[in-house]
């Protein structure tokens, strides 16, 4: 969105120091700032205030600023914290947006969700969403300060570490739509709690007018009750008898792309999904639910869904110069989106199947429970699991130190062979996707 200095500093309660100039969208990252935004130095591990010289050489129109910074020949915007500063202007920004502004989150699927949904709005509204997974206090208001002017949807991507974070992030984004995916033990270490997770994701729905739209999976009575925490109108998907939207008919084709009949309060339809995965069935209902409920054709929703594609790292399927085929599902990882690696795993065709797999992060004081029991799910099924720097997978796997090991003890692949590549992101298990689709 279009600001000039001024406005920027009257939505922040801030002192210009310098001409009045005009912005386009703000980055608080020096390396990538483009030319004409403001920027906005975080004081976190490192001062972004160090970096105000290089952005502003970079093409900053302007910056902020909670202390002196030296020599910068640029307008300057001072405040007492930046990062309090960058939640007004988010503030500011969504004050523009007439309408639509959709709030995503669950334990899983959010970032696919927010990527199916922007491509379904994007049929037939101007529609802005978060880039990868910018999904907190800093991500979300540079989504909606960098919407387009004449934006008529936004979907927002939100994460929590704890009780009360949604309800910031809400505070900045006033969702007029709630999309809720699941509710699951992900980042117990944060919360506690399953009780804390539930307490947290429903802190969207909360937030929502009573003209505004929950979209809730049926699949989950944890999700399901939350249409107790709002007086918004409620639209329910997933797999479960009475859902509003749901799914017949599903198979898979042998890329593992998902195809099946959409049922729905405005009409059923055959729909082709181009994302990989039969779990995605659910993100892609969630999506059609939340478009359908602000008024997107029913061949919109389909048109959407089947053009969409998702962020990468996400059940990439490729094959190898051995002829292999290498699923990279690389981003993340929990139990729940393990499971369901492993039953794309399995669908393949292939004589021989490997799980490389690294630490399921955050999952509080059942990790170990947890890590063991994919093991022996996957060992059961007849995969050979390569655990990565990663113990807490148990006797069933293969423990290796480091990337180099795996791929040793992977040895020669062939035609008949397929290979999940699956961790959480401190991992950065995309290494071994990345070799294996380089090897003769």
């Amino acid at each position: 969105m279009h600001f000039t200095t001024e406005q920027v500093a009257a939505a922040v309660r801030g002192e210009l120091h310098g001409e009045n100039l005009a912005l386009d969208g703000a980055s608080i990252d020096s390396r990538s700032v483009a030319s004409g935004q403001l920027f906005v130095p975080i004081v976190a591990e490192r001062d972004g205030h160090d970096f105000v010289p290089s952005a502003v050489a970079a093409g900053a129109g302007a910056y902020l600023a909670s202390r002196q910074v030296p020599g910068v020949e640029a307008p300057v915007i001072r405040v007492a914290d930046t990062a309090a500063a960058l939640m007004d202007l988010g503030r500011a920004a969504r004050a523009r947006v007439p309408g639509r502004v959709v709030g995503v989150t669950g334990s899983v699927g959010k970032t696919s969700t927010k990527d199916m949904l922007a491509a379904v709005l994007g049929t037939t509204y101007r529609t802005a969403a978060n880039e990868r997974s910018f999904n907190n206090e800093l991500g979300l208001p540079l989504t909606l300060i960098g919407a387009p002017d004449d934006a008529e949807a936004v979907v927002v991507e939100m994460g929590a570490r704890g009780v009360g974070h949604i309800e910031l992030l809400c505070s900045i984004a006033s969702p007029t739509v709630g999309v809720v995916t699941r509710v699951d033990g992900v980042h117990l270490e944060m919360f506690g709690s399953l009780q804390a997770v539930a307490q947290a994701k429903g802190e969207l729905v909360e937030a929502l007018p009573s003209s505004g739209l929950a979209v809730l999976s049926a699949d989950q009575e944890v999700v399901l009750g939350m249409r107790e925490r709002t007086s918004a109108r409620v639209l329910t998907f997933g797999r479960s008898s009475g859902a509003d939207v749901t799914a017949g008919n599903v198979r898979l084709d042998a890329e593992l792309r998902p195809a099946f009949t959409l049922r729905s309060p405005w009409g059923s339809a055959e729909v082709q999904l181009g994302v990989r995965g039969e779990h995605q069935l659910f993100n892609a209902l969630a999506a059609a639910a939340a478009a359908g409920g602000v008024g997107v054709p029913l061949e919109a929703i389909v048109a959407g869904l089947s053009g969409a594609q998702i962020s990468g790292l996400r059940m990439q399927l490729d094959r190898a110069p051995s002829g292999a085929m290498v699923l990279n599902d690389a981003y993340n990882a929990n139990p729940t989106s393990m499971n369901a690696g492993i039953d794309a795993l399995l669908t393949l065709p292939a004589q021989r199947r490997f799980a490389v797999v690294g630490v399921m992060a955050e999952l509080g004081e059942d990790a170990a429970a947890a890590h063991r029991a994919i093991a022996e799910r996957a060992t059961e099924e007849g995969i050979t699991v390569i655990a990565v720097a990663a113990p807490d997978y148990g006797a069933r796997a293969n423990h290796v130190g480091d990337v180099d090991e795996a791929l040793r003890v992977l040895g020669a692949l062939g035609a008949q062979d397929a290979v999940l590549v699956k961790g959480s992101r401190v991992a950065a298990l995309e290494r071994v996707a990345d070799e294996l689709l380089k090897q003769p």
